[in-house]
This record gives C-alpha cells, sequence and structure tokens, in this order.
C-alpha cells in the first residue's frame, strides 16, 4: 500500500509494479461496491504482471465505511464530489510517476465501470475498461469518449440492453472500441471473490458468479486494447 496525494488529502491505494523494462503506461483500477478487496489487488497485480504501472485507490477511507459508500456513490450519481477527485488525483500520480510514459487507462468493474464511464469523456484517461458498468446520466456524452474496450454480461438483470446502447453511441461518436456481452454469464463474471463452496450457490443464484472463460477473453481484449492505445499510439 502507499500514500497518493489527493484534494481532500492523501489516500491509501494498492501500487503494483511491472518486474522490468519501464517506463511503463499505467492503470488505475477502480473497486467495485465492495471496496479494496483481494479480488482487487489481485487484478491490479496481473495488470502490472502484462507490464502497468498499476494503482487501485481505496475509496472508502475517508470517514466511517457506511458514509463513504454513500459518498461515493453519490458521486456517481451526481458526477463530482470526492471519489470522482480521488481518481482524478491518481491518474495524475501515475502520470507523474518517472517510472511511467505519462500514458494512464483506467479499468472498472461495476461501480468502479461507471466511474470509468462517467470520465471517458473528461479528457482525464486515455484508454478506459468499464466492466458491467452503469452509463451515468448524458449518455450522449461518451460520443466524446477515450477509446473504450467494454465487458458485460447477457445474463446481468441489472444491465440488459447496456452493452448495446454504450456500442451505438460510440459507433456515433467515432470512437475507438471493442464492446461485447458475453450471453450466459451474468454481472461480476471477471471478479474472482474465491467465496467458500457453501456459499457458491447463493452467489449464482444472484447472478454474480465468476465465469473463468469469459473472464480470460475480457483479459485477453482488455489487454490487447490497452497495448494498442497506450503503448502503439502515435
Amino acid at each position: 500500500m502507499i500514500e497518493f496525494p489527493a484534494p481532500r488529502g492523501p489516500l491509501p491505494g494498492h501500487l503494483s509494479v511491472p518486474g522490468s523494462g519501464g517506463p511503463w503506461p499505467g492503470v488505475v483500477v477502480v473497486h467495485d461496491a465492495f471496496g479494496l478487496t483481494a479480488d482487487i489487488r489481485r487484478i491490479t497485480d496481473r495488470f502490472a504482471a502484462n507490464g502497468y504501472l498499476a494503482l487501485a485507490p481505496a475509496l472508502y477511507r475517508r470517514g466511517s465505511r457506511v458514509g463513504c459508500v454513500v459518498r461515493t456513490l453519490r458521486a456517481l450519481q451526481d458526477g463530482r464530489g470526492d471519489a470522482v477527485d480521488d481518481l482524478v488525483a491518481a491518474r495524475d500520480h501515475l502520470a507523474a510517476d518517472a517510472r511511467c510514459t505519462g500514458r494512464v487507462a483506467s479499468a472498472g468493474f461495476c461501480m468502479g465501470g461507471g466511474f470509468c464511464l462517467l470520465l471517458a469523456p473528461r479528457g482525464v484517461f486515455d484508454a478506459t475498461a468499464p466492466n458491467y458498468g452503469v452509463a451515468p446520466r448524458g449518455l450522449d456524452a461518451l460520443r466524446d469518449a477515450c477509446p473504450t474496450v467494454a465487458s458485460y454480461g447477457g445474463g446481468d438483470r441489472m444491465l440488459r440492453g447496456a452493452a448495446a446502447q454504450l456500442e451505438e453511441v460510440l459507433t456515433d461518436g467515432g470512437v475507438p472500441h471493442d464492446v461485447r456481452e458475453y450471453p450466459g454469464v451474468g454481472h461480476s463474471f471477471m471478479n474472482d471473490w474465491r467465496t467458500p463452496a457453501p456459499l457458491r450457490v447463493v452467489e449464482r443464484t444472484a447472478g454474480l458468479a465468476y465465469s473463468e472463460p469469459e473472464a480470460e477473453d475480457a483479459w485477453r481484449r482488455i489487454t490487447a486494447f490497452f497495448d494498442e492505445h497506450l503503448r502503439n499510439a502515435g
């Protein structure tokens, strides 16, 4: 864990550094509503293993956890607030790191995917990977989004039609993109919470189960897309 400067004061985060060969592009990993879990730390480490300087901010560290969750969700809804400022600060921290090339993407899951979509048209990130993210108000703003690689589950009852809507608006805006809906999986199919076996039936019933084949294909697409737009961009 490190601390990085932000408008409301330093915030902790999980920083993962590739083994060799820098400088590297950066990735800000935006956690889901469960917070900075072991799963999110593993995801951050995986980006580093693929050659990205990766930072996952701990957004629930300003006061009580309940209060932090409420304020973070409100920031997503309103489009402004501490969580938005903290994510921009995380991006700036990576970009200023001598080990970073200065090009930085975002990658988020569920709530974090929503923040990725929120910030995509604001000129903050060079590319983004919103995974089963709830589109913010004003979907039309995404016509000006940065390059976007997005993944959704066809069985996600919360986000029916979201992939098609995002595909349409990005196409209309001429935004480089790769949007895919995976049939047969639900929400959070990329998040491996290592749920104890007796509770996995609950996870499946709620439509939140991890699915390795689709998750691995999404990872392949994300890393290829980020390589194209962060490493090989002119």
